[in-house]
């Protein structure tokens, strides 16, 4: 009887209803996985066509060197960076069975996350008044797709938190499913890695 009611939890629980794949991780991670290699394919194209663009500029255009703001773009950059770190403190709460730390975490990874797209709207607001809009000369329109692009990302990544944020407050996000803010976690590396490569290419050697 007894291996009878084990046999039954062991069943309905919720780590038996994950899907292992011969890697030893679950679908779920694995498609994560794969989703983030084709996105590197992605980025790396659209960083190729900046850097084939970024000297096509005339003699009277507005360029990089033009309308940059390094300091601004750092101070946003080190706040993308630190909701790394955040993100990290989220899926460690959860993994423990903090779910109060989680939703904590999630929210400052959230909050740190709108930071950065607002900074980067104030970014693109003061550039176009400079004279460098979307159609202006190739560069803009290398530049705005590139880290437009990526701003997109990170306003999508802000979305999933606030979603598993409400999850947990609901109670829809117990410590058993703390893959799920693995994943997501994932996600959100992905896109400050990203950014690290952006920064580095098109601000720090705009030429």
């Amino acid at each position: 009887m007894a291996d009878t009611m084990a046999a039954e939890a062991t069943t309905h629980s919720p780590h038996a209803e994950e899907h292992h794949t011969s890697t030893g991780i679950s679908n779920e991670k694995l498609a994560m996985w794969v989703f983030l290699g084709s996105e590197c394919l992605l980025f790396g194209g659209l960083l190729s066509v900046y850097m084939f663009n970024k000297g096509r500029i005339g003699p009277t255009d507005v360029g990089p060197n033009d309308v940059f703001d390094i300091p601004f773009t750092s101070v946003s950059s080190f706040v993308l960076l630190m909701s790394s770190l955040t993100m990290v403190f989220a899926v460690s709460a959860i993994a423990r069975g903090n779910l109060r730390g989680n939703r904590i975490w999630l929210a400052a990874t959230a909050a740190l996350g709108a930071i950065f797209v607002a900074g980067q709207v104030y970014e693109f607001t003061a550039f176009y008044s400079e004279g460098l809009g979307f159609t202006t000369n190739l560069f803009g329109s290398a530049f705005y797709s590139l880290t437009g692009f990526h701003g997109a990302h990170v306003t999508i990544g802000i979305i999933m938190l606030m979603t598993l944020f409400v999850m947990s407050l609901r109670g829809n996000l117990p410590q058993q499913r703390a893959e799920t803010v693995e994943i997501i976690g994932l996600y959100w590396h992905f896109v400050d890695i990203v950014w690290i490569v952006i920064f580095t290419i098109v601000y720090l050697f705009p030429q």
